[in-house]
């Protein structure tokens, strides 16, 4: 396990090296500069802009000194938004992120589970029909058809809950519910495909041949094995529910993460953009860990290589 941990971070750092590489030289290649605007700014104050950002010199030079601040954890002060680090935007809006996407991912994880369940048990009727027909359409709507769509329905038509905005707890179910939809669809799709399967094996025979209830069969036995595709899904779910929301934030004028990084790949501004790919890369791989890890403890069969 140790071994296995020390690898994956080995790894995680060579990939993050790369990604954060990649995006700030692309960022750094786009025409045009951080400091366009409407009007033309004179020569010597452009050339002083540079200078503070440390954006002057050949490219490799810029690539170099930001690299250089990014290993001792300082990602530069923002193009866009003046006097302003990226540290220090990340700090004040990573946790509304981390907020909305935990209760979407709890969310996900308790329809998707749930509904997954029961259409196992409903095999072939109607309500597992229309379910998976449901749980299709729930993958394949972007986030960004559906959440118009249901604020619509539920916000302006209805008026059950608030259009927009953020710090009361019923301003954050509706984004939460938009960005928890595709991936309950996946679950419930995995978790009653799994279902099926496990409800075939001889130990649940054997289980229902010594008189348990359905219940504690399904529950009790069955479920257990068949929560094991899920339980893989989880990191990669997670990590695509944390990128998801900068979609959602953007809509719902959520004062995340999100519009911060869509800004700043608008107005090219290099430090922000690959803070912002930096961060979500980091939970990326650390959610990928976390599932291997807990797939680890629930299935010993498994070899973490």
């Amino acid at each position: 396990m140790t071994v296995f941990i020390l690898r994956r971070l080995i790894q995680a750092l060579v990939v993050l090296f790369c990604v954060v590489s990649l995006t700030f030289l692309l960022v750094r290649c786009m025409p045009g500069n951080p400091f366009s605007s409407g009007k033309k700014i004179p020569d010597e104050i452009m050339e002083e802009l540079k200078k503070q950002y440390n954006l002057q010199g050949s490219l490799p030079q810029q690539y170099g000194q930001y690299m250089w601040k990014v290993v001792h954890g300082d990602l530069s002060i923002s193009t866009q938004y003046r006097d302003r680090s990226v540290n220090e935007i990340i700090a004040q809006t990573l946790p509304v992120s981390m907020t909305l996407g935990a209760v979407a991912y709890f969310l996900a994880l308790l329809f998707g589970i749930t509904l997954g369940s029961w259409a196992a048990v409903r095999h072939n009727q109607a309500g597992d029909r229309w379910l998976m027909v449901a749980a299709l359409l729930g993958i394949s709507i972007p986030s960004f058809v559906l959440a118009p769509m249901l604020v619509m329905l539920i916000a302006i038509d209805c008026r059950m809950l608030p259009v927009a905005g953020w710090g009361s707890p019923d301003q954050i179910i509706l984004p939460a519910i938009c960005l928890a939809i595709p991936f309950a669809a996946a679950i419930a799709r995995l978790t009653r495909g799994s279902l099926l399967e496990v409800l075939q094996l001889d130990f649940v025979r054997t289980a229902r041949a010594k008189g348990l209830s359905e219940d504690v069969v399904l529950f009790g036995h069955a479920l257990k094995v068949a929560i094991l595709p899920v339980i893989g899904y989880s990191g990669p779910a997670a990590a695509g529910i944390l990128t998801g929301s900068i979609v959602i934030e953007t809509l719902f004028g959520i004062p995340g993460i999100g519009p911060f990084f869509v800004n700043s790949a608008l107005n090219r501004d290099p430090f922000m953009t690959s803070g912002v790919v930096l961060v979500f890369s980091s939970f990326l791989i650390f959610f990928n860990l976390l599932a291997d890890i807990l797939y680890f403890v629930v299935d010993r069969r498994v070899k973490l290589e």
